[in-house]
C-alpha cells in the first residue's frame, strides 16, 4: 500500500463503527451523548500523537495545536464527528472491498441493494481502488469521518516528521454539523487561525468556495380537537391543513428532486403530530440572498392562504437562519483558495470548483470572519445506504493537506 492507505483504512473503519448521529430535536452541544464517544476518542488520540493544547470545550468541540517550526499563517483544519440524521446510522458495519474490479457492489445485509458503476459513474473511475461501504442497513459515515481520518493521519505524520517545515496548525473536530449547529459563537476566537479548511467535500480535486445559503422553517398547525362522534362542524383536523400546505407549495420547480445547478428549493424534511396539532419542518436553500428570501416569503404566503380558509385554526411559520454562501466573503479574500489551488497543482490533480448544493461548518466560520473553503475527501452518495469512499482518494486528500502546509511554510 502507498504510505497512508493502511492508516487511513484503519482509522475510517474504527471511526465509522462508532455511533455519532446528531438529532435536530435535542438541545445541547453536542445534541446527542453518543457524539462524546468520538470526541473523547479523538482527544485521546491527539494527545497520544503529541499534539499540544488538546481540549474538549464545553460546547463539544475538540481543539488541538501542531506547533509551527517556521513562521507563517496559522492554519486550521476541521472536520465534524456527527453523522446525518436522515438515515439509520446505528450499528454501522464498515467493510473494505479491496482492489475493486469494476463490477456491481452488493450488500450482505441488504441483498436487493446494489452500487453499480452504470448508476454512479464516479465509481467506474476507481477500478483497482480499495472501496469502503457499509453493510446495507445504515449509512457509512464517511461524511465526515473520512475528513477526521485525513486530518488525523496528516497530523500524526507532521508530528513524527520534525524536519518537515510547517507553520502553526490548529485542529478542530466539531459536533452537530449535519443539523447546522457545528460552529459555536466562541469557536472563531478559540480556534485562533488566519484561515482554515474543512475536509468535508466529495470528488477528487474538489475545492469549494461557494455553497448554498440556508434557512430552517418550522410550521405549526393547531386545529380544534373534539371527539369524532361529536365532530360535525366543530373538528378542525390539523393533519388535513398541514397536508394542504405541503401540497400547495410548487412541486415542479422548487423541490430538491426537480432542481439542479444554481436552482434553490424548499424541502419538507419532517412532519409530525396528529389531528389536533401538526409540525412540519422545511429547509430552504439558495445561492443568493434574494432567492432564499423568496423561498421564505412563498412559504409564509402559503401558510397565510391556508390559514384564511379555516379561521378556527392557528398556523405559525418560524424561519431561522442556518448559514450563508461563503462566496459572499471569500470573493473579497481568496488567500486560502489560492493556496489550496497551488498545492493541488503541485500534486497534478485537476481542480474541481463548482458551487455545492449544501453547506459546511466552513460556511458559518467564513461568515463569522474565518475564511474557510471546503476540500475533497472522496466521499460519495452521502446520507444513505449507498455511501462509499475510495481509500486512495483519501490518500490523495492527505497528500493535499500536507501540500497546503508545505506551501504555507515556504510563504507561497
Amino acid at each position: 500500500m502507498p504510505p497512508f492507505d493502511a492508516e487511513l483504512t484503519d482509522r475510517l473503519i474504527r471511526y465509522c463503527a462508532i455511533d455519532s448521529q446528531s438529532d435536530q430535536d435535542r438541545p445541547g452541544a453536542p445534541s446527542t451523548d453518543c457524539q462524546h464517544d468520538m470526541l473523547d476518542l479523538l482527544r485521546a488520540e491527539l494527545v497520544d500523537i503529541g499534539a499540544t493544547d488538546v481540549v474538549k470545550t464545553d460546547y463539544g468541540t475538540v481543539l488541538a495545536t501542531i506547533p509551527g517550526t517556521v513562521p507563517g499563517p496559522t492554519i486550521g483544519f476541521l472536520a465534524h464527528v456527527d453523522t446525518a440524521p436522515q438515515f439509520n446510522a446505528t450499528g454501522v458495519k464498515p467493510r473494505v472491498i479491496e482492489r475493486y474490479n469494476g463490477g456491481t457492489i452488493t450488500y450482505p445485509d441488504a441483498p436487493d441493494l446494489a452500487l453499480s458503476p452504470e448508476a454512479f459513474p464516479y465509481l467506474a473511475q476507481k477500478v483497482g481502488h480499495d472501496i469502503v461501504t457499509a453493510s446495507g442497513l445504515t449509512l457509512l459515515g464517511a461524511d465526515d469521518k473520512a475528513g477526521i481520518a485525513i486530518i488525523m493521519t496528516a497530523a500524526r505524520h507532521l508530528l513524527e516528521t520534525p524536519d518537515l517545515p510547517r507553520p502553526p496548525i490548529r485542529i478542530a473536530f466539531t459536533p452537530d454539523e449535519e443539523i447546522g449547529r457545528g460552529v459555536d459563537a466562541r469557536l472563531p476566537a478559540d480556534l485562533g487561525v488566519d484561515f482554515a479548511y474543512t475536509f468535508d467535500g466529495g470528488d477528487l480535486g474538489e475545492i469549494v468556495y461557494e455553497t448554498f445559503s440556508a434557512d430552517f422553517a418550522t410550521v405549526t398547525v393547531t386545529g380544534v380537537s373534539i371527539h369524532p362522534g361529536d365532530a360535525k362542524d366543530k373538528l378542525v383536523n390539523a393533519i388535513h391543513l398541514a397536508s394542504k400546505i405541503v401540497d400547495t407549495l410548487p412541486q415542479v420547480t422548487r423541490t430538491p428532486e426537480t432542481t439542479e445547478g444554481r436552482e434553490g428549493f424548499l424541502h419538507a424534511v419532517d412532519m409530525k403530530g396528529g389531528s389536533s396539532e401538526m409540525v412540519v419542518r422545511f429547509i430552504l436553500r439558495d445561492f443568493e440572498r434574494d432567492g432564499l428570501a423568496a423561498h421564505g416569503d412563498l412559504l409564509r404566503q402559503v401558510c397565510d392562504t391556508i390559514a384564511a380558509t379555516e379561521p378556527r385554526a392557528r398556523i405559525t411559520c418560524e424561519i431561522t437562519p442556518q448559514y450563508r454562501n461563503m462566496r459572499y466573503w471569500l470573493e473579497d479574500d481568496m488567500t486560502p483558495v489560492d493556496l489550496a489551488r497551488a498545492a493541488l497543482a503541485d500534486l497534478t490533480i485537476p481542480e474541481v470548483s463548482v458551487p455545492i448544493r449544501g453547506g459546511t461548518d466552513g460556511s458559518r466560520l467564513t461568515e463569522m470572519g474565518v475564511p474557510c473553503p471546503n476540500l475533497f475527501t472522496g466521499m460519495q452518495n452521502i446520507h444513505g445506504p449507498l455511501e462509499w469512499i475510495s481509500v486512495q482518494d483519501m490518500g490523495r486528500a492527505t497528500d493535499f493537506c500536507l501540500g497546503i502546509v508545505t506551501r504555507a511554510a515556504r510563504g507561497e
